[in-house]
């Protein structure tokens, strides 16, 4: 005789005293492999993008792109040899021949300017473009600079017409006038149009004494230039 009894969740068989579970709940199936790629995918982007921002920051804010001792040392150098009676060869490439001061950058700021755009004439001062006019010289005298934590030309964006740029040499002080706003002007790293002896005008003949401030137009490195154009208003001999 076989006696059933359903008790609670469970059946129990008299005869063979077996226990009958209810069937397991069905297991949640395996995750989809699109779904896994895609949260592999979203935190590669992540990564990516933390990794940007990092070397943006670091170039910004930390990347000496200047040598600020080396940078002194040439500031220091000039100062020297003017004293003696000397004026550095503007024809040796890293060679520092003037001072450059912008007013508007602060009372303290000095920097040398290196003949050449060599990465070490860029390291210690600003590169004077040397196929350019000399300070002074009627045509125009074109500069680069970096920016970034130390650069020279870190605040060159915030000037604008009138700004005054001084450059001097052993016997004379000339004094710059900005006629643009930089941060309005922007081209290409290629575009050479900008150091020609009359700035846009292929072939003219200069008739005044000119600047010309390259500098990166973002603090990170990119291909794109900000171009500061001024005017010579002033000259005082030593």
């Amino acid at each position: 005789m076989r006696l059933s009894i359903a008790v609670a969740a469970f059946t129990m068989d008299a005869v063979g005293d077996t226990l009958t579970l209810p069937a397991p709940a069905p297991q949640s199936p395996a995750p989809r492999p699109r779904r896994r790629l895609l949260t592999i995918v979203g935190a590669l982007l992540l990564v990516t993008g933390l990794s940007f921002v990092g070397l943006y920051v670091y170039d910004a804010y930390f990347n000496p792109v200047m040598d600020v001792k080396a940078a002194q040392q040439q500031v220091d150098e000039v100062k020297k040899e003017w004293s003696a009676g000397k004026s550095p060869s503007a024809k040796i490439p890293g060679n520092a021949v003037a001072l450059m001061r912008i007013p508007e950058f602060g009372p303290d700021y000095e920097v040398a300017v290196v003949t050449g755009t060599t990465p070490y004439s860029l390291n210690v001062g600003v590169g004077w473009f040397d196929s350019t006019a000399a300070p002074g010289q009627v045509g125009n005298f074109a500069v680069a600079g970096h920016r970034g934590a130390s650069g020279p030309f870190v605040p060159l964006l915030d000037l604008k017409p009138g700004s005054k740029v001084i450059v001097e040499t052993r016997t004379a002080i000339y004094t710059y006038e900005l006629t643009n706003y930089p941060k309005n002007l922007t081209v290409d790293s290629s575009e050479t149009w900008v150091i020609d002896p009359v700035p846009g005008q292929a072939g003219a003949k200069p008739t005044e004494a000119l600047i010309t401030l390259v500098t990166c137009r973002n603090f990170f490195h990119s291909p794109e230039r900000s171009i500061a154009f001024g005017k010579l208003v002033g000259t005082d001999k030593k």
